[in-house]
């Protein structure tokens, strides 16, 4: 479950400056589309195609494999995310609650969808949000909201629309990149002079998924390991963008990290109350064990 501890693990340095000062044009509900996945038991409304990276392991030849996914959309100064695993659901919606209470603030309560018992924390810190967690009978689902106020319609209307059912309606999903709810085009570069450092934002970026770059079969055979360090620009619209090279790896390891951060989702810098692009160094470390 390593990669659901990485939900808000970004440290931030935080000063006051509400988030309710940052302008926002929110989407439309009925401009919002629903999505599913095959060999799961969610749908939900979003407001364009996520993000989506699936993992897949064998602990052992002697067990079934473990799927786990990560779901992202940034739109309108919030992060939508889906974290599912099907590798003990039970334990999975135990840690989670140790998890959940570990931070502060946050408070809880008791919910249900379709027959299943979940909880609800509401994080009160800057910049808000909300997360579910529910355990099926094949998966655990952490569903979760950040950028915005509790009470906001747009996460009551992502929350709302979540359904667990035997047969679930909507377009289906596959790995990929997703579509960004405010298109860039990834060979336009944001110009470098209005590229915020981060010790001058008043509030740095929120990562909220973060995933991880796949091992090439041939970076395994050929044992590569090591650091792929890029430079990139977390943009004021929520992509990623700008990436630079600075540390590369063979046999296909550059290419899957650039990849995998394309595919992060996050809350943009903050000053002077406006999201800014901010520039961050990124590491992805490649070992075999």
């Amino acid at each position: 479950m390593a990669h659901l501890h990485r939900i808000l693990l970004l440290c931030c340095a935080l000063l006051l400056v509400t988030f309710e000062a940052v302008a926002q044009t929110a989407s439309s509900p009925s401009e919002w589309r629903r999505y599913t996945v095959r060999d799961e038991e969610f749908s939900i409304i979003l407001p364009t195609v996520p993000a989506m990276t699936t993992y897949k392991q064998t602990r052992s030849p002697y067990q079934n494999e473990q799927t786990r996914r990560e779901l992202g959309v940034y739109a309108d100064g919030v992060v939508y995310a889906i974290f599912t695993d099907d590798d003990d659901p039970q334990g999975a919606l135990k840690n989670a609650d140790k998890r959940m209470k570990s931070r502060l603030p946050v408070s809880e309560m008791g919910v249900s969808c379709d027959g299943f018992t979940g909880k609800l924390y509401t994080f009160t810190d800057q910049p808000g949000g909300l997360t579910e967690v529910f355990a099926t009978k094949k998966h655990f689902y952490e569903i979760a909201a950040f950028g915005a106020s509790p009470d906001d319609p747009r996460l009551k209307q992502f929350f709302t629309s979540l359904r667990f059912r035997k047969e679930n309606e909507g377009i289906e999903l596959t790995d990929g990149p997703g579509t960004p709810f405010e298109p860039v085009d990834g060979s336009i570069k944001v110009p470098a002079e209005s590229v915020v450092s981060g010790k001058d934002v008043d509030r740095k970026i929120k990562l909220v998924m973060k995933p991880e770059p796949s091992y090439t079969e041939a970076a395994r055979q050929s044992q590569v390991t090591g650091t792929v360090i890029l430079k990139v620009v977390f943009s004021a619209n929520g992509s990623v963008v700008n990436i630079e090279v600075k540390q590369s790896l063979r046999q296909g390891l550059t290419e899957q990290s650039i990849e995998a951060a394309k595919r992060i989702k996050f809350i943009p810098a903050v000053k002077d109350g406006k999201f800014v692009p901010m520039s961050m160094q990124l590491e992805y470390n490649f070992n075999l064990y």
